[in-house]
């Protein structure tokens, strides 16, 4: 469409905006309508961590997560961007250990927890680091069950081209409603497959994991499955201090939701059978707590407890160092109708 972004959060220091946050939003229902959007709905970007829950889709649908005695719990960890706390680490080392593998066996490299009081624990403790800690560690453990239990070899597993990647990219080009050549293949920041393609094809997505009826016979309990475990352990997710757990938290099975890298949201509401993907076009995470109560407002999907509650309001405080509130993070857009629907229908519909 080329429509330009459009600022969705100003950040205020006292009466003057500091700084701003330029974005796109999409609002999609479970049938491929477009129903609502701000910037361009079919702006162009990768669906990074927010596409794990439909990478687990292939998992459950194969059969290994029966096989291996997965639990919904350990569902949520391979749907997840976790923050290394404890309950992480040990999801993710109880699949490794039902499907024979270890910690060595993934391939997504090292980095500290996330979770700031853990990484503190470990730095204080001299725990070593190892990839368990990775907040992708639960999506690698799940390709790790998936490779097992089809036969396919686990060294490897990441690359673009082995079977594990190349059934992935199918799965989530389906249920986004896109032929696989339509969706751009680059790596993520875990080594594996990472998938570009119009944020509205993301929301999309979302909405029919909301309304599974929606999607390909063979992804519906799945999917169902995948909904549940999220909603059920939304802490799994991220983490007791991630603003997608807090939101699900907050809002008592109604939202599933998860982020990823970039500024990227997407979730998606089961009442409704609507999707909404936000994107912050300069990548800034900051703005996206903002931005995605803002949307939730404007489509009647949030609670005024929810909107003003402090770990989902829609205007949050800046503060400084002493603890002294100095400013605000404020939406600054209204979502657009728009009567228009994705295309070219593949899977239901939504093929841009």
């Amino acid at each position: 469409m080329g429509i330009p972004s459009e600022t969705l959060v100003s950040l205020y220091r006292g009466e003057l905006v500091e700084s701003i946050h330029r974005g796109h939003v999409a609002v999609v229902d479970s049938s491929g309508r477009i129903l609502h959007h701000a910037g361009d709905p079919l702006y162009v970007t990768y669906f990074r961590s927010s596409a794990k829950p439909l990478q687990v889709l292939p998992i459950i649908q194969s059969g290994a997560v029966e096989r291996f005695g997965i639990t919904t719990e350990e569902v949520a960890a391979m749907s997840a961007s976790h923050h290394g706390e404890d309950m992480h680490i040990a999801a993710v080392a109880s699949i490794l250990a039902k499907i024979g593998l270890s910690e060595s066996d993934l391939r997504c490299g090292s980095h500290q927890p996330i979770n700031s009081q853990q990484a503190a624990r470990i730095i204080r403790d001299g725990i070593s680091l190892s990839p368990v800690f990775n907040n992708c560690s639960g999506k690698h453990a799940g390709m790790l069950a998936y490779a097992v239990h089809k036969g396919y070899p686990t060294d490897g597993y990441f690359q673009r081209d082995h079977p594990v990647q190349v059934d992935m990219w199918e799965a989530v080009s389906q249920v986004c409603g896109l032929r696989k050549e339509r969706v751009i293949r680059g790596v993520d920041g875990c080594g594996v497959v990472v998938f570009g393609m119009p944020i509205a094809n993301m929301a999309y997505a979302y909405a029919r994991m909301s309304r599974p009826s929606s999607l390909p016979a063979i992804y519906r309990e799945p999917a169902r499955l995948v909904v549940e475990a999220m909603l059920r352990y939304p802490n799994m997710i991220g983490g007791t201090q991630d603003f997608g757990s807090k939101l699900m938290r907050g809002a008592n099975g109604r939202i599933f939701a998860k982020g990823g890298a970039e500024g990227l949201f997407c979730l998606g509401l089961p009442e409704l059978g609507i999707g909404v993907a936000v994107k912050i076009e300069d990548g800034g995470a900051r703005a996206l707590p903002t931005a995605v109560m803002e949307v939730l407002r404007e489509i009647g999907a949030a609670d005024e407890k929810m909107l003003t509650a402090p770990d989902t309001a829609v205007e949050r405080p800046i503060q400084n160092h002493r603890g002294d509130a100095v400013g605000r993070m404020s939406a600054c857009f209204y979502l657009h109708e728009f009567s228009g629907a994705l295309t070219g229908c593949q899977v239901g519909c939504g093929e841009v």
